[in-house]
């Protein structure tokens, strides 16, 4: 069924606050899990003293990738709650997939390039 053939239902207000209300509460739960992760990784850091910079690295960019993807996805659920109809939460879910797979595209690249310092520091090294 395309969006244009959809019916043109319109989402009662209670709801889109209730939602927003569910998105927001979920949003600072993950802000704090992420908040928790990263002082752990830190601590982590701190305390193993055969971790090179490298690795660290990895670690954090690993980490700002699984940030960067939450936070568009809470800002999804955001936007989709505020949606009016079925056919304004369908567009804003084909934008997001476009912009995701760009940035996901984006971000396998930049991991891959620095996966492979890493290994080939470790190789230089074990020489």
């Amino acid at each position: 069924m395309d969006a244009k053939d959809m019916p043109n239902y319109e989402i009662p207000a209670e709801m889109r606050d209730f939602a927003e209300r569910s998105v927001e509460q979920a949003r600072k739960a993950f802000d704090g899990f992420i908040t928790a992760a990263q002082k752990a990784v830190t601590a982590f850091e701190g305390s193993a003293t055969t971790v090179q910079s490298s690795t660290q690295d990895l670690t954090h960019r690993t980490l700002s990738f699984a940030e960067q993807n939450i936070a568009a996805a809470f800002d999804l659920a955001q936007k989709l709650v505020r949606a009016k109809d079925m056919q304004e939460a369908m567009q804003l879910q084909a934008d997001y997939l476009q912009k995701q797979l760009a940035s996901l595209q984006s971000q396998m690249k930049e991991f891959g390039s620095a996966a492979e310092k890493v290994v080939g520091e470790a190789t230089k090294r074990k020489a």
